[in-house]
């Protein structure tokens, strides 16, 4: 039996076959300050119950793997110290210890797909970040969607990562990038990057037609779904690139590795556009959830 916990919310939305879009945790522990996360975290849930969704935000509380949080526990996890930062290495052992930790991309995909939710809505996904060549360091997110079946909707891959080859990994493992009403991948902040999108689609319905038919076909893994930020809240790439380069140069600077980077350079980029990155981070966030929800419904309609 799968050790996990339902809110009541979501175990009502799985008995009714009513849609699901699971959200991560890392994003409200170590992706912003308080009191910030937390409004952040209520928004967006409510994001998806406007668009017809129940939201399913995962975590792993006291050793237990919730998915769907009440309102008490979202509030408590926003304010927690000491939180884990859990992918699929260490997901297990911090259930095992009965400690708590926020799930990341791939942590959630895995929980998602053990609560059977298709869908998960998030900002940007982890990749190969730069520097790769001699750290090895390459995000698990990655070959998580290369192997669990869940449609991911983010801005794209975190722009402070090595993008160019964060998308070569994408292709060479067989995971659909869409990018959503645009023939170029957007690039976290900016709408828009050089890069061009493998794959266009247009409507929620598309996107959910295709991982129907995934399904259908037997191919294993996920889809990302790449939605650009609203034009209006968009930081572009000319104005966040030496902002990116100044915040590697003090990461590298003080030895910041491992997990503590993508925390470290996106606090960092906060304090170097002035708060913009974080008001632009949750105008991505919010437009994934409600693309999710979306994709969601569609998704739900099929299989009546």
């Amino acid at each position: 039996m799968t050790p996990l916990t339902l809110s009541p919310e979501v175990a009502q939305a799985r008995a009714t076959g009513a849609p699901i879009v699971a959200l991560e945790s890392t994003i409200i522990t170590h992706g912003f300050p308080y009191p910030q996360n937390i409004d952040m975290a209520r928004q967006v849930e409510t994001d998806i119950r406007d668009g017809g969704a129940v939201p399913a935000t995962i975590a792993v509380l006291d050793g237990t793997l919730h998915v769907g949080l009440t309102d008490d526990q979202l509030g408590a996890l926003a304010q927690a110290r000491d939180v884990a930062k859990v992918s699929r290495a260490d997901m297990a052992a911090c259930m095992a210890r009965g400690a708590t930790g926020a799930t990341t991309v791939a942590a959630t995909m895995i929980a998602a797909r053990a609560a059977g939710i298709e869908v998960f809505a998030t900002g940007g996904i982890g990749g190969v970040h730069r520097g790769a060549e001699t750290s090895f360091d390459i995000s698990a997110d990655l070959q998580e969607l290369a192997q669990t079946a869940v449609t991911v909707v983010a801005a794209g891959a975190k722009a402070i990562l090595d993008l160019p080859k964060t998308f070569e990994v994408l292709e060479t493992l067989g995971v659909p990038v869409i990018a959503v009403g645009q023939d170029s991948l957007p690039a976290f902040w900016s709408r828009t990057s050089p890069l061009p999108a493998p794959l266009r689609m247009d409507s929620a319905a598309q996107i959910a037609a295709a991982h129907r038919i995934r399904a259908a076909l037997g191919i294993p893994g996920g889809q990302l779904v790449a939605n650009p930020i609203p034009a209006s809240a968009e930081i572009p790439a000319q104005t966040m690139a030496p902002v990116i380069a100044q915040a590697l140069a003090d990461a590298q600077a003080q030895g910041v590795t491992a997990k503590a980077v993508t925390p470290f350079l996106l606090q960092r980029i906060y304090e170097l556009t002035d708060g913009a990155s974080l008001s632009a981070n949750i105008a991505l966030v919010r437009n994934n959830a409600r693309l999710g929800a979306e994709i969601a419904c569609s998704l739900s309609e099929t299989a009546k």
